[in-house]
Protein backbone atom coordinates (compact mmCIF):
# COMPACT_ATOMS: atom_id res chain seq x y z
CA UNK A 1 0.00 0.00 0.00
CA UNK A 2 1.11 3.54 -0.69
CA UNK A 3 2.56 5.30 2.40
CA UNK A 4 0.61 8.46 1.57
CA UNK A 5 -2.65 6.53 1.76
CA UNK A 6 -1.72 5.04 5.12
CA UNK A 7 -0.69 8.42 6.54
CA UNK A 8 -3.86 10.04 5.22
CA UNK A 9 -5.99 7.37 6.86
CA UNK A 10 -4.18 7.63 10.17
CA UNK A 11 -4.36 11.42 10.12
CA UNK A 12 -8.10 11.51 9.55
CA UNK A 13 -8.80 8.63 11.95
CA UNK A 14 -6.86 10.11 14.85
CA UNK A 15 -7.69 13.70 13.91
CA UNK A 16 -11.40 12.91 13.88
CA UNK A 17 -11.61 10.36 16.68
CA UNK A 18 -9.77 12.17 19.43
CA UNK A 19 -11.71 15.45 19.02
CA UNK A 20 -14.93 13.40 18.95
CA UNK A 21 -14.05 11.93 22.35
CA UNK A 22 -13.20 15.41 23.63
CA UNK A 23 -16.53 16.79 22.40
CA UNK A 24 -18.39 14.02 24.20
CA UNK A 25 -16.50 14.65 27.42
CA UNK A 26 -17.06 18.42 27.21
CA UNK A 27 -20.79 18.04 26.65
CA UNK A 28 -21.12 15.40 29.37
CA UNK A 29 -19.36 17.50 31.99
CA UNK A 30 -21.27 20.63 30.99
CA UNK A 31 -24.64 18.90 31.38
CA UNK A 32 -23.50 17.50 34.72
CA UNK A 33 -22.44 20.97 35.85
CA UNK A 34 -25.77 22.46 34.74
CA UNK A 35 -27.64 19.79 36.67
CA UNK A 36 -25.68 20.59 39.83
CA UNK A 37 -25.91 24.37 39.49
CA UNK A 38 -28.87 25.46 37.33
CA UNK A 39 -28.29 29.16 38.10
CA UNK A 40 -24.98 29.07 36.24
CA UNK A 41 -26.42 27.39 33.13
CA UNK A 42 -25.84 30.38 30.84
CA UNK A 43 -22.17 30.73 31.82
CA UNK A 44 -21.61 26.98 31.55
CA UNK A 45 -23.32 26.85 28.15
CA UNK A 46 -21.10 29.67 26.86
CA UNK A 47 -17.92 27.95 28.02
CA UNK A 48 -19.15 24.63 26.60
CA UNK A 49 -19.85 26.17 23.20
CA UNK A 50 -16.35 27.66 23.05
CA UNK A 51 -14.81 24.33 24.03
CA UNK A 52 -16.84 22.48 21.41
CA UNK A 53 -15.81 24.97 18.72
CA UNK A 54 -12.12 24.60 19.55
CA UNK A 55 -12.33 20.79 19.59
CA UNK A 56 -14.15 20.79 16.26
CA UNK A 57 -11.52 23.12 14.79
CA UNK A 58 -8.86 20.51 15.55
CA UNK A 59 -10.84 17.93 13.55
CA UNK A 60 -11.13 20.35 10.62
CA UNK A 61 -7.37 21.01 10.75
CA UNK A 62 -6.78 17.24 10.63
CA UNK A 63 -8.98 17.01 7.53
CA UNK A 64 -7.02 19.78 5.83
CA UNK A 65 -3.71 18.11 6.73
CA UNK A 66 -4.98 14.77 5.42
CA UNK A 67 -5.94 16.39 2.12
CA UNK A 68 -2.53 18.04 1.87
CA UNK A 69 -0.80 14.70 2.51
CA UNK A 70 -2.95 12.91 -0.05
CA UNK A 71 -2.66 15.39 -2.90
CA UNK A 72 0.98 16.50 -2.65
Amino acid sequence: MDPKTIMTGLTIALGGGIPALAIGMIASKAVEAMARNPEASNDIRTAMTLGLAFAEAIAIYALVIALIIKFT
